[in-house]
């Protein structure tokens, strides 16, 4: 019996010796590496080939949505993904429309055979073109790209866009879990233990840190003009200094956030770049 070359992708260490263990008892498997990251994800399924891999989504720096887009744009052999997620309602949907499968997480043993079952019976079928549009759709979906871009971008050998960047900001909420497009994302500041997400429509809290934050958004669209604030570029209106030396940023909806010394510089060379 031909097993499944697979391999394991997850930032969270525990995660990925969990899906691991789990995936031992199944003789049609052989899990031939495992990944902490996007990078070494990428890497290792062009160097090895794989039948199946399962994708973590929520990773720093190049997240499981990110890698999807690389492979597609390099033209490599798509394995079968099957993408692994804290996310609820509002994403599963899309999985439930496009992707072969999705496993949330903690992963349950009886699902994840079931998704097993999935891709041999996919496999069978030699279904690589239907699968590799269902990827496209739910990066599309999800992250909210285009999906007519991206298949024109590949059909016409042009780089697909992989910026290392999120385009959305998952932020949890009572159960629900909301994908908050960052191009929304008006200014963020710090409450406490939380971040308050000010969008054009309203303000989400999400329990990240400020630091975690600057690893997910793109620097050259958000500034940090505080230890405790940071701003969407596109947002700015209005960079001065009052008559005491403070400085201070003027949003396009009139919101003033103060600029700390410390951050002048590079706030006054971001706004000019």
């Amino acid at each position: 019996m031909n097993k499944l070359a697979t391999i394991i992708v997850d930032d969270e260490p525990l995660a990925r010796k969990g899906l691991a263990v789990r995936l031992q008892g199944f003789d049609n498997v052989d899990v031939i590496a495992q990944c902490s990251g996007g990078n070494e994800a990428i890497e290792r399924i062009k160097s090895l080939s794989p039948d199946l891999v399962f994708l973590d989504i929520q990773m720093p720096q190049v997240g499981g949505f990110d890698v999807v887009r690389q492979l597609l744009s390099d033209n490599v052999s798509m394995p079968i993904v099957v993408f692994v997620t804290a996310f609820d309602h509002y994403a599963v949907q899309a999985f439930d429309i496009h992707a072969l499968d999705y496993l949330l997480k903690p992963v349950d043993h009886k699902r994840l055979a079931q998704t097993i079952e999935r891709v041999e019976a996919f496999i069978g079928q030699k279904k690589a073109n239907t699968h590799k549009q269902r990827l496209i759709d739910v990066v599309s979906q999800v992250t909210g790209s285009d999906s007519g871009t991206i298949i024109e971008q590949l059909e016409e050998d042009k780089p697909v866009s992989t910026s290392p960047y999120s385009d959305v900001l998952a932020i949890k909420d009572i159960g629900e879990t909301s994908l908050v497009p960052t191009k929304d994302i008006i200014w963020i500041d710090a409450a406490g233990d939380y971040m308050c997400v000010h969008t054009i429509e309203k303000t989400h809290i999400l329990r990240k840190t400020m630091k975690e934050l600057e690893q997910l958004l793109d620097p050259k669209v958000f500034i940090r003009t505080h230890r405790s604030a940071m701003a969407n570029k596109r947002y700015i209106n209005k960079f001065g200094n009052q008559v005491n030396g403070e400085y201070y940023l003027i949003l396009t909806n009139n919101k003033e956030l103060k600029v700390s010394r410390s951050y002048k510089d590079k706030v006054k060379k971001a706004i000019l770049s």
